[in-house]
């Protein structure tokens, strides 16, 4: 078995690696040049913990290799980025051009599936292309979807554990793909077909979407009531069948800030809960940038004197360096260009620089703040002190009984 993966991301270089280490023979495909050379070298571009020790012992094995074309395989896995265009509409133009770029390769009897989150309907767009070019491949390969159930800084666990839905375009197709799964993934396999699978990630995200929406937005009416969240939502959770969220300061990442648009594009007069919770979460960052403007305003004008301000965390969630659709970032971003009268410190442990934010310890930040504000709930904010002295916008739940 030789397998390609088109896409060297946060989700395609570990699918490939965790392949690779049970036994497949992987090619890993990237249009960028230094993802390519780096991950040959076995250094991961992307933070993982564990990822980067199996990458080199992958690369040494000569089990994974990474090129910038396709090489001829007998599955093609394509896991690149499904961006927007215009108004939050799904772009599928790189899952397009991925699936353009294999089918010179494709023979009888291989197997081709789409990985990435994708509008209803992707993947029987794909199979016309395929056919439209290659004719003689009717009948003759298989084609499915499978979508990645995965979270950041655990996927070697949850590649290997979690379960899969895989959807063929035929019977055939959806057996052949569990075929190749269950070679790495010791969680079941569901068998359906690819338009259910492609709603079935969609639908997945956009339900704890509408969870987060919960409780950012109860977070809003506390603050608003003088209640602290933190303590209601700990003391409704006890409840046998209440489940109440955590809020933060809105919802960023690849998945559950951006999958829901996928169905409110297609469906707008139905979606209205799922747009709804979508509007909640992009506005609770806007709320949080002018609870800090505010503050700064008030230490101003109280203090006659610019604050220090600390900008503890920019990354979408805790504990990784993913600032894809980070909340924390745009909220950074907001309050940098809005107040001239603040002088700011940003906070990113888990990245080493950034281009347009210089960034700044933790722990000097902390200790040199006037105004502490926390936006991502890394694992080392958990090592500091309260602090009676500054003031502390706590969005994240880091000092959650204070």
């Amino acid at each position: 078995m030789r397998a390609c993966f088109m896409g060297l991301g946060y989700i395609g270089l570990p699918t490939a690696i965790i392949a690779a280490k049970h036994g497949i023979d992987v090619v890993g495909v990237d249009i960028n040049k230094n993802v390519v050379s780096s991950t040959n070298q076995g250094r991961l571009h992307i933070v993982e913990p564990g990822m980067e020790q199996l990458l080199k012992e992958v690369i040494a094995s000569k089990k994974f290799k990474a090129y910038t074309e396709p090489q001829t395989c007998d599955a093609y896995f394509i896991v690149v980025p499904t961006p927007f265009k215009g108004n939050h509409e799904p772009d599928i133009t790189y899952v397009e051009s991925a699936t353009k770029m294999v089918i010179p390769f494709l023979k009888k009897g291989d197997l081709f599936v789409i990985e990435s989150t994708s509008p209803v309907g992707t993947t029987e767009k794909m199979t016309g292309i395929i056919f439209s070019q290659r004719p003689e491949l009717q009948g003759n390969i298989y084609i499915a979807y499978c979508p990645e159930r995965v979270l950041p800084g655990n996927v070697i666990y949850e590649l290997e554990n979690n379960d899969r839905v895989i959807g063929g375009i035929d019977a055939a197709s959806t057996e052949k793909a569990k075929e190749f799964y269950k070679i790495f993934v010791k969680g079941n396999l569901h068998s359906t077909n690819s338009r259910t699978a492609e709603m079935c990630k969609l639908t997945e995200n956009s339900s704890r979407d509408v969870q987060i929406a919960f409780a950012n937005e109860l977070s809003m009416i506390c603050d608003k009531a003088g209640i602290n969240v933190w303590e209601l939502i700990n003391l409704a959770n006890k409840h046998p069948r209440v489940n109440i969220l955590q809020p933060g300061c809105g919802v960023g990442g690849h998945c559950i800030a951006v999958d829901p648009y996928f169905i409110t594009a297609e469906f707008p007069q139905e979606a209205k809960i799922i747009a709804k919770a979508r509007e909640i979460n992009n506005y609770k960052a806007l709320w949080c940038a002018e609870k800090v403007k505010n503050s700064i305003l008030e230490f101003e004008l109280k203090n006659k004197r610019k604050p220090k301000v600390a900008m503890m965390g920019i990354a979408f969630k805790p504990n990784i360096d993913d600032l894809r659709e980070s909340p924390a970032k745009a909220i950074t971003f907001n309050v940098m260009h809005s107040c001239d009268n603040a002088e700011i410190m940003v906070v990113e442990p888990n990245v080493k620089s950034h281009d347009e934010l210089p960034l700044t310890d933790y722990k000097k930040a902390y200790d040199n703040a006037d105004i502490v504000v926390f936006l991502v709930n890394h694992k080392e904010f958990a090592e500091l002190n309260y602090r009676k002295d500054v003031i502390v916008l706590d969005f994240c739940g880091t000092f959650k009984k204070i």
